[in-house]
């Protein structure tokens, strides 16, 4: 049994919510302020800034305050915990469903 890597439970709990998930994709295309990140959610400025603090905890995002802006961006090492863990698991049925290939091919006995 593989053991679970510390912070998964955050980075799925963070991903779960549609909106933390559209805050994501917005960073994808680089940095953004708080308040242009707020824009297009159609959520509160109170809202978002509730959102990014999951995402800064769980590592999959980062935000650095320069005067009266907080810009925020990707955690790229936040992601990779996650795409390391769902690999792992596409690596485990992989090889199952190899053998189940396996097994249904060979030659029955009658």
């Amino acid at each position: 049994m593989h053991r679970k890597k510390p912070g998964i439970d955050r980075v799925f709990h963070a991903l779960g919510d549609p909106s933390r998930r559209a805050i994501i994709e917005k960073l994808s295309e680089g940095p953004i302020s708080v308040s242009r990140l707020a824009e297009p959610l159609n959520i509160t400025l109170a809202a978002v800034v509730q959102h990014l603090q999951v995402l800064e905890e769980s590592g999959l995002v980062q935000t650095e305050k320069t005067g009266r802006v907080r810009t925020c961006r990707i955690e790229p090492a936040g992601l990779s915990v996650a795409a390391e863990w769902i690999g792992d698991r596409r690596s485990t049925w992989e090889r199952r469903l190899d053998r189940l290939g396996d097994l249904l091919a060979e030659p029955g006995e009658n």
